[in-house]
């Protein structure tokens, strides 16, 4: 798939407190697209929404959304090469949202989406092997199923867990699945009423990096030797608009 020329977004003055904002979040095809009713007169705010950070050696990787007020546009990941001061687009997923992010070294990294269409359905894993230069996106099902990754882990470039809360009608049900083919491939191992832990998972609480809004802003941190936070990239919530 190629990239709109979204790829490097505007260099950021952090010392001035200038958030990044997206180059050309919105095109005709998009309007025409996502069945937008937007024009000159009466554009459309596009948001973007962040849901995860996470470090790989001296590279960062965040994902999140670009969306209007009534849809999901794009899923998006993010990366930069030099700690937050610029950024380019990994990747952009039509009518989604790339969620949580994990690099087991500084080779392998996955990061769990699911499509929006307007309900959560169809969840997949985006992988990489090559540090994130380059990203296969693998489905959880082969067929529709509605829900997404609550979470997910892997202990090694192999094996991983996952915990998938399914939308059935009214009611959510929980499943537990594991991979021995580094998320290629899933095997149910449990279900449940009510929502799961991975034992293994390292806790969100001790991560060295956080994303969270501010204001008119999204702040990626980082967490200091004395336990406090100070910020690496700041991004504008209004991304741009649809005409």
């Amino acid at each position: 798939m190629r990239l709109l020329p979204i790829a490097l977004l505007v260099s950021a003055l952090l010392e001035a407190q200038a958030p990044l904002n997206l180059e050309k979040v919105c095109t005709p095809a998009d309007v025409d697209r996502f069945g937008l009713t937007c024009s000159e007169d009466e554009p459309c705010p596009v948001f973007l929404e962040l849901s995860s950070v996470e470090a790989n050696g001296p590279e960062l990787f965040v994902s999140g959304n670009l969306h209007t007020a009534a849809t999901t546009m794009y899923g998006l990941l993010l990366a930069s090469a030099d700690g937050g001061k610029t950024w380019r687009e990994a990747q952009r997923i039509p009518s989604s949202t790339l969620e949580q992010i994990q690099f087991l070294d500084s080779q392998h990294g996955w990061v769990g989406g699911v499509k929006l269409e307007p309900l959560p359905r169809d969840p997949f894993l985006l992988a990489t092997t090559d540090g994130g230069k380059t990203w296969r996106q693998n489905p959880l099902f082969e067929d529709t199923v509605y829900g997404s990754i609550q979470r997910f882990w892997f202990e090694t470039a192999d094996r991983g867990e996952l915990v998938l809360e399914r939308l059935q009608a009214t009611a959510r049900n929980f499943e537990l699945y594991v991979s021995m083919t580094g998320g290629a491939s899933w095997e149910l191992e449990q279900t449940g009423k009510q929502p799961m832990r991975l034992a293994k998972a390292k806790p969100k609480e001790s991560a060295s990096w956080r994303v969270r809004p501010d204001r008119d802003s999204y702040l990626v941190e980082r967490r200091t030797a004395g336990n406090d936070w100070e910020p690496a990239a700041s991004f504008a919530i209004r991304a741009g608009e649809c005409q």
